[in-house]
């Protein structure tokens, strides 16, 4: 489709396909099922940091009235494996099992058992006997990879099955080095020098719906895993391995999903749940409780960031130095690949002849690292949008223009493309669409940013505005797939089967918009059918931004596929070359004003001579990752005496090529601006001295809710990427980037303080005051 096309269908706000069964509160999510026979199973989690299990004990467990299995390390196969919902080779360390000899941190499982009620499941957890051996934890990942620090994986068996940089007995999960230029050459050219440290910390995705699974044997004795998951097929393939049965055997169906936002990429309920089915042959099912979402589940990986960077007084960057030491957490799922993404998503962004990135991702005693939206750039965007607002400020240049004159243009390239992949080298790659000019003026002018100089900064409560800018990806290339299968109907609707995965995005929606474009019909002619690995084409997943990029590309080729076997029979109905005829209004016309009905083509090819069902299907990789921009702007207020901040207005301007469907477009942006607020202002898991979550529940660990939001503003910014499908790109993941600079930035023109750890709590803003103050003295 050229640039120029004017869609029917495509760029319009059209009401979800399963928005109707989900305010109507239909059966569609994993739980909205009844079992005859349903047991019910529960996770026994390590009291310890670090242990060995040198005993246990499951007889008291197997004699409570009800309790039909138990399991543990001894009852499993002992296969390495990783959680990490990816391709396959995965970028991730072989370095889990479904249950091992030893612990690796407070919320590791130990044993499992399944029961006839939730009471018995319950109580025969507390019934298992188990004796530890305590080791010393590394709860600090600065002291990770010292010398004589205790070996958190120890076992023969942990490997990385390619060849990157991996050293377990140092505690490596994953590092990366890259340099262009000569960054010591570029500071000393600079008039101005910055060197900071920052700190993100632990967060954790609370999605609305924990994790919950059920499994069963089918009449054939296969696994039917039911799962609220981002990754159906990767759940097939890693449950296979992990309980060594073959890929044939396992069915793995994906409902309606209550939120992932990336923890339901890693794949370590599944195979718990079929073993433990596969041992009482019943169906078992286990839904975690909140603290055990927050405990046991994943987070996002915390980073320490070292920036140091130099600017000419023209603005002109002279160089970034970009370092980071990553937590992984007790086991290496997403440890490479996420600090990849830090310097692969972010230093394209700015122009600057000399970059060096240095990525090291060490394993701790801490809860596990894994996906989470942003995928590492959010982390990194924290120290360079900050630091680009001190650049400019030390030129005298306003954040904006100063961004303006240094942010990647369209038809401009970077080396940091080629040499950033997820894991391993990416694709050299140059940008064909760009609107963040656009984005930063629209933003801009939505914020008010030319009152800037004119707010209060006297008195107790004072005013500043921030802005950041912010890029990002559009899938993997040349390691995601997507597939999609196209049949016509007798009526003239159409069964479009998806691998994608939608998670609540609207991605069903939004693809089955392509293919209604493509197709001539109404959004209301597509029944979607997604992510059932016994009937629905492979797909890699939700991650990456790539569904409507790269599942949609899957979509519009299956469609024009069926377009031209369509066609082809309303050229022989209508005596027209198939070239000649146009799909539009559910009718394909020919020159003329001549046509036929899609019930009528699909009657004649089904049930008249040469009888054929009308149907496709089609592939796609991703050779290029596109990236979508942005433009994000704040206004708080800072109590200078409670140092509690009040986010008063938000604007976030973004580029995401065409908004297939804008209303949802809107929606995954202020999703993400949310999620990001609370990562500023509010959220951090806590632990104590002995690794133990102190903060496992919504009582303690603060997410925002629409009670708690100020004034919102998203603006869309229509651009045309000419290798995505209708000329769309990514926007799930780069809003969620915005909140922490951008807060930041506008903290310091509030009050004159630079926050360099997050969140930005009273008690951090009150000391940061206090600090500023006695510098004056």
């Amino acid at each position: 489709m050229a640039a120029e096309t004017n869609f029917e269908v495509v760029g319009k706000n059209l009401r979800k396909v399963d928005g109707p069964g989900l305010v109507c509160g239909k059966p569609m999510f994993t739980d909205d099922i009844e079992m005859r026979g349903l047991l019910y199973g529960k996770i026994l989690y390590s009291p310890h940091a670090h242990a060995r299990i040198k005993k246990i004990d499951k007889t008291k467990a197997l004699a409570l009235p009800g309790v039909h299995a138990v399991i543990c390390h001894e009852d499993v196969p002992r296969i390495a494996h990783t959680t990490a919902g990816q391709g396959y080779p995965e970028p991730s360390a072989y370095d889990t099992f479904v249950f091992d000899k030893k612990v690796r941190f407070v919320g590791d499982r130990v044993a499992a058992v399944a029961a006839e009620t939730r009471e018995a499941a319950e109580e025969a957890v507390k019934l298992i006997e188990v004796e530890y051996e305590v080791l010393p934890p590394i709860l600090d990942e600065r002291k990770s990879m010292d010398p004589g620090a205790p070996v958190i994986h120890d076992e023969p068996e942990a490997e990385m099955i390619i060849p990157v940089p991996y050293d377990k007995e140092r505690n490596l999960a994953g590092g990366v080095n890259m340099n262009i230029g000569d960054v010591e050459k570029g500071l000393e050219e600079a008039d101005f020098k910055f060197d900071y440290e920052y700190i993100v910390p632990y967060y954790h995705h609370c999605p609305q719906e924990p994790h919950i699974c059920y499994a069963w044997l089918d009449d054939q004795d296969r696994v039917v895993i039911r799962t609220s998951t981002q990754v159906p097929f990767h759940v097939r393939r890693l449950v296979a391995r992990a309980l060594d049965i073959p890929v044939k055997k396992i069915h793995v169906i994906k409902p309606r999903v209550g939120g992932g936002f990336g923890c339901k990429q890693e794949v370590y309920l599944e195979q718990v749940v079929a073993a433990l089915a596969m041992a009482s042959r019943r169906p078992v099912k286990i839904e975690l409780t909140r603290r055990e979402e927050f405990i046991s589940g994943r987070t996002m990986h915390p980073e320490i960031i070292h920036l140091r960077t130099g600017v000419k007084k023209n603005g002109d960057l002279t160089a970034v130095h970009l370092d980071i030491l990553m937590n992984t957490g007790a086991y290496g799922s997403h440890a490479l690949t996420v600090v990849y993404n830090s310097g692969g998503k972010t230093l394209p962004l700015y122009r600057c002849p000399n970059i060096k990135f240095d990525g090291t991702s060490v394993y701790t005693n801490l809860p596990v690292g894994g996906a989470y939206r942003g995928y590492g750039a959010t982390e990194a965007y924290f120290a360079i949008e900050t630091q680009m607002d001190e650049m400019a400020e030390a030129i005298g240049m306003d954040p904006v223009e100063f961004r303006k004159r240094n942010h990647i243009k369209e038809g401009e390239t970077s080396p940091v493309f080629s040499a950033l992949g997820e894991g391993k080298a990416g694709v050299e790659q140059f940008v064909e669409s760009c609107g963040l000019d656009k984005c930063i003026d629209l933003g801009a002018e939505a914020i008010g940013w030319s009152r800037r100089k004119d707010l209060p900064r006297t008195g107790i409560k004072r005013r500043g505005i921030g802005m950041g800018t912010f890029m990002q990806g559009s899938s993997i290339p040349h390691v995601d797939m997507g597939a999609a299968y196209l049949k016509l109907n007798e009526d003239g609707s159409f069964n479009l089967l998806v691998g994608a995965t939608d998670l609540g995005t609207g991605s069903d929606t939004v693809l089955a918009q392509i293919a209604a474009e493509v197709l001539g019909v109404p959004l209301t002619s597509m029944i979607v059918r997604s992510s059932d690995t016994d009937i629905t084409p492979f797909d890699v997943g939700a991650y990456a931004s790539s569904t409507t990029y790269l599942s949609g590309m899957a979509v519009l080729r299956a469609a024009e596929k069926t377009a031209a076997q369509i066609k082809k029979v309303a050229g022989k109905l209508l005596a027209a070359e198939p070239e000649q005829v146009t799909l539009k209004d559910s009718r394909a016309f020919v020159p003329g004003g001549k046509s036929v009905s899609l019930h009528e083509i699909a009657m004649d090819s089904l049930y008249v001579d040469n009888q054929f069902q009308i149907q496709d299907g089609a592939s796609a990789i991703s050779f290029k990752s596109p990236p979508p921009f942005a433009a994000h702007f704040a206004e708080v207020e800072v109590d200078t005496e409670t140092g509690k901040v009040t986010l008063l207005k938000y604007v976030a301007a973004c580029d995401c090529g065409t908004a297939i469907n804008p209303a949802l477009a809107e929606g995954q942006v202020e999703g993400g601006v949310v999620n990001g607020i609370g990562f500023a202002l509010s959220e951090e898991m806590l632990f104590d001295s002995g690794g133990r979550t102190l903060n496992p529940s919504f009582h303690d660990y603060k997410i925002f809710t629409t009670v708690d939001l100020p004034e919102m503003r998203t603006i869309l910014v229509p651009t045309y990427e000419p290798t995505g499908p209708c000329g769309a790109k990514s926007v799930s993941e780069i809003n969620i980037n915005g909140p922490i600079p951008v807060i930041a930035n506008a903290i310091y023109d509030a009050v004159g303080i630079r926050l360099r750890r997050s969140p930005f709590t009273p008690e951090r803003v009150l000391e940061a005051l206090s600090e500023k103050e006695k510098m004056k003295q």
